[in-house]
């Protein structure tokens, strides 16, 4: 192979990578769009925001139905269609509106903005990071992913000892964790680009399931922030 083809394939895989990552920004983008929809409209609703926060049942059955959807959709997407798991993604992302329109009961709408653009930054430097990169980033998943499982451990925990001196150990060590995440799924996501994909319909469900990764990091990125920079009324 001569070096204008090497070249040339070499291109023809960038190409196709960045191709890939767009698609999975786009998904992550519009689901974080329809939860800020949701939210908004639901935070000014009384009676909708009566019915969930109201309601301990419906609070709590709409956060086991987001984790379902959530295992649903990583377990089972191979054996789905892509219509469906593109539906799935944003019937999640909607019901993750409802939950959270609590943060603008709790902070100013200035505070959550701003905390948004922090959230934002820091992500988009992170997932830089994790695309550009030429180190392997494969031992930093199951690094973060237990640190993951202590921080939701530990949550569980201070819901009964109230300490805040956890609160403040969890929140900052969920930033390191989620920033850290969110290099690790880009990579991964790079890494499974550059092997390719069957046809058109694995690489769109491969697509949808990249962006939930990526949604989830920038969500739980930016409630972890949000407790440090949020401003209350």
């Amino acid at each position: 192979m001569t070096n204008g083809q090497i070249s040339y394939q070499r291109d023809r895989v960038e190409a196709a990578q960045g191709a890939f990552i767009r698609r999975v920004y786009n998904w992550m983008a519009l689901g974080l769009g329809a939860t800020a929809l949701v939210a908004l409209y639901t935070a000014g609703n009384p009676t909708l925001l009566k019915f969930i926060f109201g309601n301990t049942l419906v609070f709590f059955g709409l956060i086991i139905a987001e984790l379902g959807l959530v295992i649903w959709l990583s377990a089972g997407i191979n054996r789905m269609q892509f219509s469906t798991a593109s539906a799935m993604f944003f019937v999640y992302s909607a019901l993750n509106g409802l939950t959270l329109s609590v943060i603008f009961l709790a902070y100013t709408r200035a505070s959550i903005a701003s905390t948004f653009f922090v959230t934002a930054g820091t992500f988009g430097v992170m997932s830089f990071y994790g695309y550009t990169t030429k180190k392997d980033l494969s031992s930093w998943g199951s690094f973060f992913f237990m640190g993951l499982i202590g921080i939701i451990i530990a949550s569980v925990v201070n819901i009964f000892l109230k300490s805040p001196m956890v609160y403040w150990v969890v929140t900052y060590a969920g930033i390191l964790v989620f920033v850290g995440l969110t290099a690790y799924d880009t990579y991964k996501l790079k890494q499974m680009a550059l092997q390719g994909f069957a046809d058109e319909e694995t690489e769109g469900k491969s697509a949808v399931l990249g962006a939930l990764a990526l949604y989830l990091d920038f969500i739980n990125l930016f409630l972890m922030l949000l407790r440090i920079f949020g401003r209350r009324d």
